[in-house]
């Protein structure tokens, strides 16, 4: 019996593990005052941190991340996307940052990030992702690594209540060939989910508590489903939205998730750290449509970065310090 029990033991443990990794951590390096590769990548290892996001494929990074058994979204730029058309040059790309890298454990390409439909890169995103999909599978890699694209919530022209999620007519034309070149080869879409712009964009609308995962109770009722916060709101409207594309059963990576520190609304210590806390343990889950689903997430970022562009907010997305200290008393699994 006690070996029976002891097994037991290993395997809730194995589940428990596997459902602390849901969430990861974008790693971004707009900064002058970072720490080397080397130590970012024994900093997510020494916090149980198994995923990463980068946004290029930086070769420091890359070798840093060597052996480490972390799972990777590796990111080709938007001004990349035009010449990733050629199906040599995405065979060079795939060869030169995945091929060369046998220890390194990809798991998604982001294709481009937050393209929107007007966007001059708009029209090379599905080229691109096609081209790298093909130079993954001549490479035998397509059961290991999905290609996709990182989207905003701002590709939906309605998205409340959650059930009436759809994408804008400009939007519809762009994205919807990208949906189906995912669901053909059972790549999940990658999202940008910010509750704290949704917050700050509309606050008279939308509390500071139904942002921060905090409503003592039910704020949105649609239908059957009710709705505590925000952050599952603005998933479901992109599930209903994929429904309408013709793509229900499209599963949604959450590629970014975030809330800054300081330099603008209701952005504060107390606010990013109670944030954050509660996204991780929400995520476990589900959201009310997708209910008893986890949610792959990743938080945005690991770092505050100085020389972020843009408004000040952008500079202080951090879970850690430059120092490598971290900003909230947060575990993450």
């Amino acid at each position: 019996m006690a070996p029976m029990l002891l097994l037991i033991g290993f395997l809730i443990a194995g589940l428990e593990l596997t459902g602390a990794q849901s969430v990861g951590v974008c790693y971004g390096k707009n900064g002058n005052n970072l720490p080397a590769d080397g130590e970012v990548v024994d900093l997510y290892k020494s916090n149980g941190i198994g995923r990463m996001r980068i946004y290029d494929p930086d070769q420091t990074t890359l070798n840093a991340l060597k052996g480490s058994n972390i799972e990777l979204i590796i990111g080709i730029l938007n001004n990349n996307l035009q010449a990733l058309t050629d199906a040599t040059a995405a065979t060079n790309w795939v060869q030169n940052n995945i091929r060369n890298y046998p220890d390194v454990k990809f798991k998604y390409i982001a294709v481009g990030n937050e393209v929107h439909p007007g966007d001059a890169e708009a029209q090379f995103v599905l080229p691109a992702i096609q081209n790298i999909h093909n130079a993954i599978v001549a490479a035998n890699l397509q059961d290991q690594i999905k290609v996709s694209t990182a989207i905003d919530t701002t590709l939906l022209g309605n998205s409340y209540p959650p059930s009436a999620g759809s994408f804008s007519d400009a939007a519809n034309s762009y994205i919807s060939p990208i949906i189906n070149f995912l669901v053909s080869n059972g790549a999940p879409l990658l999202a940008n989910v910010y509750p704290y712009f949704g917050y700050t964009n509309n606050p008279q609308d939308i509390s500071l508590p139904y942002a921060l995962f905090t409503s003592p109770g039910v704020v949105v009722t649609d239908g059957s489903l009710q709705y505590q916060n925000l952050f599952d709101a603005l998933l479901d409207s992109l599930f209903s939205a994929l429904e309408k594309a013709g793509a229900p059963n499209l599963q949604i990576v959450v590629s970014e998730s975030g809330w800054p520190s300081e330099g603008g609304t209701a952005a504060t210590v107390d606010n990013a750290g109670t944030y954050y806390k509660n996204l991780i343990n929400h995520v476990k889950g589900g959201t009310p449509k997708k209910s008893g689903q986890a949610i792959e997430t990743y938080l945005f970022a690991m770092f505050d970065e100085n020389l972020k562009g843009g408004s000040e907010i952008e500079k202080h997305f951090g879970v850690f310090s430059p120092n490598k200290q971290p900003k909230y008393q947060i575990s993450f699994g």
